[in-house]
């Protein structure tokens, strides 16, 4: 492929990658919003965020080894018009009941990231691969903080309404399916095999029980049956689908695959990532909304002014580090690249745990988080590249997106768990030294990446997938 259908190539795949995480935030900042238009409880509403999570969940690696097999570019495709339908459902939902089928339809589009990776490594030559790895993953972190500021511009005024946030996304997908369409090859490989049906279930359902706890466990109570009922049961179909995956012919993720140590370190780091992505975006969101003649501390903000004065400078941070962390990538490798990532976010989470009265220091300090988010979005997709097959690329980049998403769910949980733990007398407001304590938690998670990169991680870890090919670290199943 030549230089220009390249860069054309990263351009459109890094478009299309932006919309998953502009799907996942662009509804957290109007919850109370959709609640108030459609008469429902607090409760019921963060069922919109639920069911993309549980969605994404269930699909993302059933889609990934999807594309492996029967092609990535009509599975990419196909992805872009169920999330197209999908938010085109959401925006002319008058009920709850509609926006959810619409969200979980939206959940779909997170398995547009791994597809796009796999084609990235089939078509792009490996002196420009880390590169365009690093531009289509640091679209991840500008996506996430674009969907809270284009929420916040929508939805400015007096009579403010949900609908148009949903139409944004639905356009998004309509451009990201056409310019996909015209400019992505259609030569990518196929590989034999079939789809693990029972894999599929075992795993969705691991993920399905595990995830659904998660995120409803600060409504349902921690300690309660139904969040207790739901852990135990999730642990079941783990076990299940490790049986049924050591049994099958050709299993939908090959164990030995995800237990190889760069596969599972590198996991365990996006994990911690996305953790520490969404108590950034929301615990910065939640302090510059706090009233401060209220409270007595925060700034004030609307949502509005939130997205654009203090997170807009944090997703503009994650797209320029994003080129820079595949210049690192090529010349230091991606381990050293994520432990760096690690550093500079645990740097950035303590300038916010031990100064955030000020604007200026709040903003700041979440421009180091989101670019050491965007450098180790950088790094981890050169160490899957680097430690398996082509075959199995979608799928292994599906799994690494499902650590992120586990990791993003325990995020918005602990610092919604957090935030309510102490409040204010008389108030439904939490004391300010809850903001410091989640920070902290956001810094002990980049710490951990430091550690999963340096210890989890050898120096002979090196992402070249020439070197995972020749070897066959990972024998293939089929």
């Amino acid at each position: 492929m030549t230089e220009r259908k390249g860069s054309l190539l990263t351009g459109v795949l890094a478009f299309a990658a932006m919309i998953v995480t502009v799907m996942q935030t662009q509804a957290v900042p109007i919850l109370g919003l959709i609640a108030t238009k459609l008469h429902v409880s607090t409760t019921s509403v963060s069922w919109v965020t639920t069911a993309t999570l549980l969605s994404a969940a269930v699909c993302t690696p059933l889609l990934g080894r999807i594309g492996d097999l029967y092609g990535k570019k009509p599975t990419l495709l196909a992805v872009l018009v169920v999330a197209a339908i999908g938010s085109t459902v959401s925006a002319l939902a008058d009920s709850l009941g509609v926006l959810l089928v619409g969200r979980a339809l939206q959940g779909v589009a997170t398995a547009i990231f791994p597809l796009a990776l796999a084609m990235l490594r089939e078509e792009i030559p490996h002196a420009r691969l880390h590169n365009a790895m690093a531009i289509v993953s640091g679209t991840l972190g500008f996506g996430g903080g674009l969907g809270l500021v284009a929420t916040g511009l929508l939805t400015k005024g007096s009579d403010p309404n949900y609908h148009i946030v949903f139409w944004f996304t639905a356009v998004l997908s309509v451009l990201a399916l056409i310019a996909a369409a015209v400019a992505v090859p259609a030569t990518g490989k196929r590989h034999p095999g079939s789809v693990d049906l029972p894999g599929a279930v075992a795993l969705g359902g691991f993920l399905v029980l595990l995830l659904l706890p998660i995120s409803q466990g600060h409504e349902w109570g921690w300690t309660s049956a139904a969040t207790l009922g739901c852990f135990a049961a999730s642990i079941v179909f783990a076990v299940a689908w490790v049986i049924v995956e050591r049994k099958v012919a050709a299993p939908l993720v090959d164990l030995k695959m995800f237990a190889h140590r760069p596969v599972l370190f590198t996991n365990l780091s996006g994990m911690f990532i996305g953790f520490a992505m969404f108590l950034l975006f929301m615990g910065i969101s939640y302090l510059a909304q706090m009233p401060k003649h209220v409270a007595g501390y925060g700034f004030e903000a609307s949502i509005l002014r939130a997205s654009v004065e203090y997170l807009l400078p944090t997703a503009l941070a994650s797209m320029v580090a994003a080129p820079i962390g595949g210049i690192l990538v090529g010349k230091l490798g991606g381990r050293l690249v994520l432990a760096l990532a690690g550093l500079v976010g645990t740097a950035g989470f303590a300038w916010l745990a031990l100064s955030h009265d000020g604007s200026a220091s709040v903003i700041w300090g979440g421009v180091v988080v989101g670019a050491a988010i965007s450098l180790a979005y950088a790094a981890m997709p050169a160490l899957i590249a680097g430690a398996v097959p082509h075959h199995q690329s979608g799928i292994a980049n599906g799994i690494n997106s499902i650590s992120r998403t586990v990791g993003s769910s325990l995020g918005s949980a602990i610092i919604t768990t957090l935030l309510t733990a102490k409040l204010l007398p008389h108030l439904p407001l939490p004391e300010e030294g809850q903001f410091t304590v989640a920070f902290w938690v956001g810094a002990g998670a980049c710490a951990a990446t430091i550690l999963a990169a340096l210890l989890g991680l050898r120096p002979e870890d090196r992402d070249s997938e020439a070197e995972a090919e020749e070897a066959e670290l990972i024998p293939a199943a089929v």
